[in-house]
Formats: C-alpha cells, sequence, structure tokens
C-alpha cells in the first residue's frame, strides 16, 4: 500500500508541474513567506481535471472522484516536500499544518456523479464529489467558522507539548465542535489538549437552500413524464472565497461532496461546495425574461412581478413598495439574539424586476369625489409618491372580475380544444417563432433619430410647463423622460429597427400622456383614455382607422409642442 500511495505523489507532482498548479503553488507560498507571520493552517486551492489525471494514472484518478478527502492527503504530502525542499516558507514545521482544497473542473458525465435528492437512499457516507444543479431560492448571512486550529498536551514534560504537533482543520460536513472543543487528549500521554487561541484561523460560511431546477417543470403546470416525484430544497455551504458567489433565482451547477450534518435529534442533508458554475437559462424557467412571477420579488430576474390590488395592503406595505419601487434595493433585517449572533444585522439585496399592480376603482373602499379633473381617476386611498414609483398607469374599461367577450371566448374554446389551432395564424408561427422573435428584438441596439429626440423633449418640455401647480411646481416626474426613452427604444425593437422613429416616439408619449391624465386629469394635449388601441383590429380598414387616428395625434402634439414648448421649434408638413 505504502508503495502505491508513493506511486500517487509522484503522478499528482507530475500533473501539478504539467498543468501549471506547482507554479500558482509557488506564488501561494510566496505570499505567506512575505508575511512573515507564523500561521497554524496554511491553506491552498488546487484546480484538478480529473480526465488528465486519470490519463495519467487511474489510480489516482479514481482515488480523487471516490476518496477526495485521502486525494487531499497525498497532495499534501507533496506539498509539504515541495515547500521543504525548495525552501518555500521558513516558518512552516509540520505536515499537518497545510490544508489542501481539491476542486474539480467537472465530473465525468455518468448518472453515478449526478446527486438526486429523488434518488433513496441518500448516499451521504460516501464522502465523494458529486455534481447537482439548482436554483439558490434562500441565502443566510456570511458568518464565521474555524478554518484551522493548534492544540498543545497540557503535560509540560510531553514532547507533544511544544510545536504544531497537534494541527485540527475544517473537514466536508463537520460541525463546529469537530474542530475546535475542550475534551479532547494527547495521543501519547493521554492528558488534555489545550487551544492556542492566537493561532486560531477564521474563514468565512454562509448557508444556501438550493432546490432542483425540475421545480420549474413544475410550476410551468406540467411534467416531461407522468411519473410522480417529489423535489424538496437541500443545504449547501459556501465558504472562504466562495461566499457570496451565489444570488437568489440564479441556476447553478454545484461540484462538491454530500454530508449528514447532525443538530440535536435532527438530521440534515447538506453538500459542502468545492466549485460553483453559472448556468445560463435555456430565454422558459420561471425566472428568465418577459416572465410574470407571482412568488418573491427576489427570486424575479428581468421579469414582472405582479404584485395585486393595491388598496388591499396596509400602510407599512405601500411605505416598503414605495421605497422599493425608489431605490430598487430591499433591506432585510436579522436580529442577532435570534440566531445567536451578538448585533444585529441588515443585509441589502438588488431587484431586479418590473412591478405591475392595479387599482380596483369598482371597489367599495373608494368613494368618488366631486373635485376630481376631467379624466383623472380617483387615486385618493394610494399615496402620490408610490404612484409615482410606477413607470405608467393604464385604464382598462373592464372590471378586475369581468373580462372582455373576445377573450372570455377565447379562454372558453381553449379549454374545449386545448390542442387545437384556434387562428389561422397558428398555423403558420409557433410558440417558438415569437420566442426566438423576442429574444432576438430585445437584443437590438437601437438609437434616437433626431426627429423622434426632438418630439420627445418638445413634449417633455412642453408637459412640465403645463402640468404645474402653485405649491408643487410641476407634477411631471423627473422619471418621466427616462420612460418616454425606454418605451420609444421598445417599440422600434418590436419592429425589428436600430433605429427610433417619430413614429416609435408618437406611441411612446401617447402611452405617457394617457398615465398621466388619469394621475393628473385632462392636459390642453386631450387624448382619450385608451388612445393606442380604440378600434377591434381585425380587418384592414379598422388599421387603417387607427393609423388616421396616430396622424390626427401627431399634428396635435405638434401644436401642443409649438405652443407650450419653451424655445422649441419642430417643422410640421404645413411648413
Amino acid at each position: 500500500m505504502h508503495r502505491e500511495i508513493q506511486k500517487m505523489r509522484e503522478v499528482a507532482l507530475v500533473y501539478l508541474d504539467r498543468s501549471g498548479g506547482l507554479q500558482k503553488f509557488m506564488q501561494d507560498c510566496k505570499k505567506y513567506s512575505d508575511s512573515k507571520q507564523s500561521y497554524a493552517v496554511y491553506r491552498f486551492i488546487i484546480s484538478i481535471n480529473p480526465s488528465d489525471i486519470a490519463e495519467l494514472d487511474a489510480t489516482l484518478g479514481n482515488y480523487i472522484l471516490h476518496n477526495p478527502i485521502q486525494a487531499a492527503q497525498i497532495f499534501q504530502s507533496v506539498c509539504f516536500i515541495a515547500i521543504k525542499t525548495l525552501s518555500l516558507i521558513e516558518q512552516l514545521q509540520t505536515e499537518a499544518q497545510i490544508s489542501i482544497l481539491l476542486k474539480p473542473t467537472h465530473l465525468p458525465p455518468l448518472p453515478s456523479y449526478v446527486l438526486s435528492l429523488a434518488a433513496f437512499p441518500f448516499n451521504y457516507t460516501s464522502q465523494r464529489f458529486y455534481m447537482s444543479e439548482g436554483i439558490a431560492i434562500a441565502m443566510g448571512i456570511v458568518t464565521k467558522y474555524t478554518q484551522g486550529a493548534r492544540f498543545f498536551c497540557t503535560e509540560e514534560t510531553c514532547q507533544f507539548s511544544k510545536g504544531f504537533r497537534y494541527i485540527r482543520v475544517h473537514l466536508p460536513g463537520a460541525t463546529e465542535s469537530a474542530t475546535v472543543r475542550n475534551d479532547f487528549v494527547c495521543g501519547l500521554c493521554s492528558s488534555p489538549l489545550q487551544e492556542d487561541m492566537k493561532f486560531r484561523v477564521l474563514g468565512d460560511k454562509q448557508i444556501v437552500e438550493m432546490i432542483d431546477a425540475k421545480v420549474l417543470n413544475a410550476l410551468k403546470g406540467y411534467s416531461n413524464d407522468k411519473s410522480h416525484f417529489r423535489i424538496q430544497t437541500f443545504t449547501v455551504f459556501l465558504r472562504d472565497e466562495l461566499a457570496n458567489k451565489m444570488k437568489m433565482g440564479n441556476h447553478y451547477k454545484i461540484i462538491g461532496i454530500p454530508a449528514c450534518v447532525q443538530n440535536g435529534l435532527q438530521a440534515t442533508a447538506c453538500i459542502e461546495i468545492n466549485s460553483i458554475q453559472l448556468c445560463k437559462p435555456s430565454d422558459k424557467h420561471g425566472t428568465g425574461s418577459a416572465s410574470i412571477q407571482a412568488c418573491s420579488a427576489v427570486l424575479a430576474k428581468g421579469g414582472i412581478c405582479y404584485i395585486g390590488d393595491l388598496a388591499s395592503y396596509k400602510k407599512d406595505k405601500l411605505e416598503l413598495l414605495q421605497s422599493v419601487l425608489e431605490s430598487r434595493t430591499t433591506t432585510v433585517f436579522i436580529p442577532g439574539k435570534k440566531y445567536g449572533e451578538e448585533a444585529d444585522q441588515q443585509v441589502t439585496i438588488s431587484l431586479q424586476t418590473n412591478f405591475w399592480s392595479y387599482v380596483d376603482s369598482s371597489s367599495k373602499k373608494h368613494i368618488q369625489k366631486d373635485n376630481f379633473l376631467i379624466g383623472q381617476m380617483d387615486m385618493s386611498l394610494i399615496p402620490p409618491n408610490l404612484v409615482d414609483g410606477f413607470g405608467l398607469l393604464i385604464h382598462s374599461e373592464f372590471p378586475s372580475c369581468q373580462q372582455s367577450s373576445p377573450l372570455v371566448h377565447h379562454i372558453l374554446k381553449k379549454a374545449i380544444h386545448p390542442e387545437a389551432m384556434l387562428y389561422k395564424v397558428s398555423q403558420q408561427f409557433r410558440m417558438q417563432d415569437y420566442e426566438e422573435f423576442i429574444s432576438f428584438a430585445k437584443n437590438l441596439h437601437v438609437e434616437l433619430s433626431p426627429e423622434a429626440e426632438n418630439l420627445i423633449q418638445g413634449y417633455y418640455l412642453a408637459s412640465r410647463r403645463v402640468r404645474r401647480d402653485s405649491s408643487h411646481g410641476s407634477t411631471l416626474s423627473a422619471s418621466a423622460l427616462k420612460i418616454l426613452i425606454s418605451l420609444s427604444k421598445a417599440h422600434a425593437k418590436l419592429s425589428l429597427r436600430k433605429k427610433v422613429l417619430k413614429e416609435d416616439a408618437l406611441i411612446a408619449i401617447l402611452f405617457l400622456e394617457s398615465s398621466l391624465t388619469l394621475k393628473h386629469g385632462k392636459s390642453a394635449l386631450c387624448i382619450a383614455p385608451n388612445p393606442l388601441f380604440p378600434f377591434d383590429l381585425s380587418d384592414e380598414n379598422s388599421l387603417q382607422q387607427r393609423d388616421h387616428y396616430l396622424m390626427q395625434c401627431h399634428h396635435q402634439l405638434l401644436k401642443f409642442i409649438g405652443a407650450y414648448g419653451p424655445g422649441i421649434h419642430i417643422n410640421t408638413n404645413e411648413e
């Protein structure tokens, strides 16, 4: 057995030399040597490619894949010999002071290396590498753990009362008490061991809850197969350089060593992660773009979080929502006493989603007042600053409990014949075609044309002059110009154009003016509550009516800018 281990040490040295790992190891040693400080533990990270090692020596390759803790000891011996031979760290005394973390680049693409909590029994006792995929749905704050510690024998006459003979380091799945506690005894004289506190090495630790990516299929309402399966969260530990490398809602591939953490009578399956890789979603997951999220807003990524009727929320929730809309972040308060910490903490999380809501004007809570301006919507129950936090306010002619007849007709037909082609266009365009269209359009880089820029600027300045009162000044929010530009660019992208034309700017202006009318009443630029789609667009005649209507709106807009825009001059067809 000793000869086999010696051979694996030689192969490990050859691999480190060929892969460039030896050079990186020497650089890490230089950092320790330059500090001139004596450490209890010297920690090194070694990146390994299991396939390359298996080609050099099948035994070492198998050892790394199936006995990673023992394989780390092989590299530990090699690193210790290298340090002593080349005099890389003068302060190093014993091999036990070296801690090696092996980071595999990948694992063989075989089912036996894929971790599945759905499979029973869950083999957490093997302590070998597994790979898994999942979505981070919850995470704790970064705390400290004991990475390594030095102990010495309390019997002064014992030869182990000095030096660095007793070094304890963290192993995958080990609790804090497994690394440091007060009942260790000397292996030579059986006297109690005492920790030298000035040599304790602390590291960062973060706990993350992940769930299998298959759960997203369940959230979409279907499964790829007919079999029933159960999906639950699993706990992963991020330590040291991996702390804060995950974000909630993202999809990751991980490689780590499973373990079982015993907490009283309860045992929890967990994974000590060695490497993390961010997965790019394949545009259909709930955390993808252009999606509607009905769960935690923190999990929504670039989509839409629909939060329901604003009138149903209490004052404290509305104030929290207003803060989120203004700062695009949310703050989580963590009481220290509840979680065993001395001090309270606050964690700030950025939000990467848009919020949609509605106000049911037919609700009994709303009491129409007589002093409303023409076209203004009753928003008396909602704080004005909260309303301004939303980009647009759109009026719907149908109450929240009632839908338009074409939509009801469509839903009934789809329920009766779910697989039927309800429209002729369905035979020409598939859902995939629409998805590819949206994906292509949103990645277009568009620029404002001079005509569109002048139109947007003229409307913005004219509206600021018209929409104002004596006490608060202009009622037009500061974000209105940004909203106009974003809407104009979005409409140009849908038309697959790289330049924003005046037609795109006109659509954006009509959207915003309709929103402002609902908030503050009509202005000199008189726009109907729903100006963009006033007709049933079912034939060519109705489309022509809409084009004619938009031309009238454009002409009216130019007159509005000419009358109220300070110093703005835009050429019209009459000129």
